[in-house]
């Protein structure tokens, strides 16, 4: 009964593939958190999640598990979704180096640091989903998705854009932006664009799966 109407709307073939499917979740914050439940209540059984960070008082306002402040975001997830396997980790370029992208199916990256976001870019494009600029932003409506080199209106999409042609890098992969122009200079977030995001990613990662198998 739980995944009825999931079976309905796929059909029970594809809704098979997506139980099956494995996705990795590179950060569970703002955009990851919302992904993860997506994935979740779709009925994707392998879901791997990664991340190194506690709750704070700042994440209340947009993150999923937030009002455990203080608690390490891995336990709190463990919790909330039985059976999904976590990893603790600090993303950083040695990690990406080494790690192992071969067993997932879709990667979604929803980390900060854009360093990061670009060796793993190198490493999985293929089967990539990065989120974008969903900060300083409330319209919702403006969300999109396209290759990396379609992007625009995104301050940090054009860094990426930019570091991966001076590396000589021209593969494409998925990107969720917003052009939406930045609504404040501070650090500033809204559930509804952010967790918009999550939902957007989820989608895609879907659409992926089914039309891969």
């Amino acid at each position: 009964m739980r995944f009825e109407r999931c079976r309905n709307l796929f059909g029970e073939e594809d809704f098979a593939k997506i139980q099956k499917s494995r996705i990795l979740i590179l950060g569970v914050g703002g955009v990851g958190s919302y992904a993860l439940d997506c994935l979740y209540r779709s009925g994707v059984e392998n879901i791997t999640i990664l991340d190194y960070d506690t709750f704070d008082e700042t994440n209340r306002n947009r993150q999923i598990g937030a009002d455990a402040v203080g608690e390490k975001k891995l336990d709190v997830f463990a919790r909330l979704y039985p059976n999904i396997t976590t990893i603790e980790q600090k993303m950083d370029m040695a990690w990406v180096a080494g790690f192992d992208f071969e067993p997932y199916d879709i990667v979604i990256d929803a980390a900060d640091t854009t360093k990061v976001k670009l060796e793993v870019a190198k490493r999985c494009y293929k089967k990539l989903i990065m989120s974008v600029g969903s900060a300083k932003r409330y319209d919702a409506s403006k969300i999109e998705v396209a290759s990396i080199w379609k992007t625009h209106g995104d301050a940090l999409a054009r860094k990426i854009r930019n570091e991966l042609k001076r590396a000589k890098f021209d593969r494409n992969f998925t990107v969720v932006f917003s052009p939406e122009e930045d609504r404040c200079k501070e650090k500033g977030s809204f559930v509804g664009v952010t967790g918009a995001f999550g939902l957007t990613i989820c989608s895609e990662a879907i659409k992926k799966v089914l039309s891969s198998c």
